[in-house]
């Protein structure tokens, strides 16, 4: 057991400090490109599926409610909440339309979209990024895996941001740690 904690927290460790050398600059971008939309008066619409709806959930209730500083709420809005919406839709349509529909229904211009996928493959996600961008939305990915990005996700996206591993509990561990990160510099940029 011991052995197995340390490996894991090895690997996480590994997988984090690739990301950071692989994306920083990418980080920054899309911190940047986030304050901007804020600034704008856009809002954050944020997706996945599973551990990633998770993760949308989870990062739209920081900048909403608050990160580390006590300031006004920021509109960023999870697209993996309202049940009777994507049971709807996955009922009447498709599964892969969850996502579409309400950036359909939800999506101005000067909003962001930001999928999270895990794989970078999820239908679903990526079909959301095509429509996100044909509506003039700024677009960004999470995404995880040691090979390419998936063409169709790097056609739909302004920013990728990729993690360098073929791990998914480390590629999830790297995301959640990115996006506090993000929560930390946009409130820093916004607020102080």
């Amino acid at each position: 057991m011991k052995t197995i904690i340390s490996t894991s927290l090895v690997q996480s460790i590994m997988a984090k400090e690739a990301f950071a050398r692989e994306s920083s600059e990418k980080i920054i971008e899309l911190a940047g490109q986030i304050v901007e939309t804020f600034n704008d008066g856009g809002k954050l619409l944020i997706f996945g599926n599973g551990g990633s709806a998770a993760d949308a959930q989870h990062l739209a209730a920081e900048f909403v409610n608050r990160f580390l500083i006590n300031r006004r709420p920021l509109p960023a809005l999870a697209l993996t909440t309202d049940t009777s919406v994507l049971t709807s839709i996955g009922n009447d349509f498709s599964f892969d339309l969850i996502f579409v529909k309400q950036i359909q229904a939800l999506g101005k211009p000067e909003d962001m979209a930001l999928g999270i996928s895990t794989s970078g493959t999820s239908a679903n996600v990526v079909k959301a990024m095509a429509t996100a961008r044909e509506m003039g939305l700024k677009t960004a990915a999470l995404t995880g895996g040691e090979g390419t990005v998936p063409e169709d996700l790097s056609h739909s996206c302004d920013l990728i941001l990729n993690v360098p591993s073929d791990s998914t509990p480390h590629i999830q561990e790297t995301h959640l740690w990115v996006e506090h990160l993000l929560c930390e510099m946009v409130e820093k940029t916004i607020f102080c």
